[in-house]
């Protein structure tokens, strides 16, 4: 009766229960040290939650229906005896010239992209304009009263300092994209290094795109400290690049510039810094002087620094012999690593302490308020050099992502399941071709074969077939002899031959 007894409805499913027992029977052994478990209810769950989850496909379904979609695109054998004209021929001569373009498409794409990471820094030069003007100088205004401008304090005259930087023109670059100058030129039309002379104006007439604000992490300007001047007036001025959030490669309006101006009050002229804090990627550091003999640079980046002790270990030859990752140091290494031996893998974590920032480009100036300068001002011309990206390396990453590429890929793709479709119906087509030429030579022999060749094919299926498969000698085929019989074949041969080369088997061990 206990094993018709209705189930507790606070039993969820599937959830154990105690073996029941009845009253008179006693427990053996003590009783359990803890309370008794408390069953789980089962909760049900709302019927708008239930539609939409039976629904939803499987995860599964998208690889399911890849795999079976056709993939071969090779026309089948024999085709070419069947086919009026030469359609088959000018396709596989189509297909090889397809197999031998995709092969030197994906080997010109894998030589940018190495090219691409392999890229080296170019050097170009940037010409810097450092330039002031004046107002409310006492020389300014002779016919006021004290050499002063009406209304104006002891004291007031200004200056205005102005830094500008420019690319020049690389005429020897051949990869120079002159368009792209020209627009970059009809963008900017601000010309204020006409100063330098009509080579200059006209060496400035092409812009380029980079800004003078996008090669410097930080400009600092320094002033040299005078007794007679304010020391609110000379304090330092700092403008810092900001930091970029990910994925970002353009700078903020305020940011992004060709020129800087900063204004203050001075009738003395004063001398400052110009400290200019390159920002470059990757990174250059300034080398020790036991790291610059063996690199025989004084600055590089952190994998040149590897790849250059690299390459100087296999020059000398210092690798040993069975473990190739071991490094015997000579005379120049070990005044670098201080050990005898090092594990290759170790020298980028040793090169910390003989690596430092790179010494920022300073630049001297002196600000002339006096009125004899400023009868014929000239500004103050430097000429540094800048590392930019190579124009190769935009163009070649402009093809790796080109948005017409992958849509022509896509477009491939999908003719090629065209492709094979066609092919498979090709093959099915084929198929019924040689099922029916077969029929019409030998109607009754073939009609005899085909239907115990699917009588077999049925007993496989429903599971009822003998040894091997309903091969087992009691069809007609395997009952008739002769040179058209399956015993005078390639494969039964084969078959007899690989028995007697078995004692046992043929002994019946």
């Amino acid at each position: 009766m206990a094993m018709n007894a209705p189930m507790p409805p606070n039993y969820g499913r599937g959830f154990p229960q105690a073996a029941q027992r009845s009253p008179a029977t006693p427990r053996r052994g003590p009783p359990a040290p803890g309370p008794m478990p408390v069953p789980i209810p089962q909760h049900a769950v709302a019927p708008q939650y239930v539609a939409p989850q039976r629904n939803m496909p499987h995860p599964n379904d998208a690889a399911l229906r890849r795999s079976r979609k056709p993939t071969d695109k090779s026309i089948p054998d024999g085709v070419e005896d069947v086919i009026i004209g030469e359609g088959a021929q000018q396709y596989k001569s189509l297909r090889d010239l397809e197999k031998r373009l995709d092969a030197a498409i994906v080997r010109k794409r894998l030589d940018i992209q190495d090219s691409i990471s392999k890229t080296v820094k170019k050097y170009r030069t940037m010409r810097i304009w450092v330039s002031n003007e004046v107002e409310n100088q006492p020389w300014q205004n002779p016919g006021a009263q004290n050499g002063l401008i009406p209304g104006s304090n002891p004291g007031s005259g200004r200056y205005k300092v102005r830094i500008e930087g420019r690319l020049l023109d690389d005429d020897s670059d051949p990869t120079t994209d002159p368009a792209s100058d020209e627009e970059a030129d009809a963008q900017d039309t601000t010309d204020a290094m006409d100063h330098d002379g009509p080579d200059a104006k006209q060496s400035a007439s092409k812009r380029s795109r980079q800004r003078f604000s996008q090669f410097f992490k930080s400009i600092t300007i320094d002033f040299d400290k005078a007794s007679t001047v304010n020391p609110d007036d000379v304090q330092t001025i700092n403008w810092t690049k900001p930091q970029l959030p990910p994925n970002t490669a353009t700078l903020p309006p305020t940011a992004d510039f060709d020129s800087l101006q900063f204004s203050r009050p001075s009738q003395e002229n004063l001398n400052v810094t110009i400290s200019l804090i390159r920002d470059e990627t990757p990174e250059r550091y300034k080398l020790s002087k036991e790291l610059a003999e063996v690199l025989d640079v004084e600055e590089e980046t952190r994998s040149g620094i590897v790849l250059g002790i690299w390459d100087y270990i296999r020059a000398m030859g210092l690798q040993e012999d069975e473990e190739k990752r071991l490094v015997r140091c000579d005379d120049r290494l070990r005044s670098i690593f201080g050990r005898d031996q090092m594990f290759f893998p170790q020298i980028p974590e040793s090169i910390g302490p003989h690596t430092s920032p790179i010494d920022p480009i300073k630049l001297p100036y002196t600000i002339r308020v006096d009125e004899d300068f400023h009868k014929d001002p000239t500004p103050t011309i430097y000429d540094i050099q800048v590392a930019v990206e190579d124009p190769l390396r935009s163009r070649m990453m402009a093809l790796t992502q080109n948005p017409q590429y992958t849509a022509g890929m896509r477009q491939i793709a999908l003719l090629d399941d065209q492709v094979a479709l066609i092919i498979q119906a090709l093959t099915h087509s084929r198929a019924k071709h040689s099922f029916f030429t077969a029929l019409s030579k030998d109607p009754a022999t073939f009609v005899r074969r085909w239907i115990n060749s699917q009588r077999r094919d049925l007993e496989t299926i429903l599971g009822e077939a003998g040894r091997g498969g309903g091969e087992d000698g009691s069809g007609p085929e395997f009952r008739r002899g002769g040179a058209d019989g399956v015993w005078d074949t390639v494969v039964a041969r084969e078959a007899v031959r690989y028995m007697l080369a078995k004692p046992e088997a043929a002994l019946g061990r």
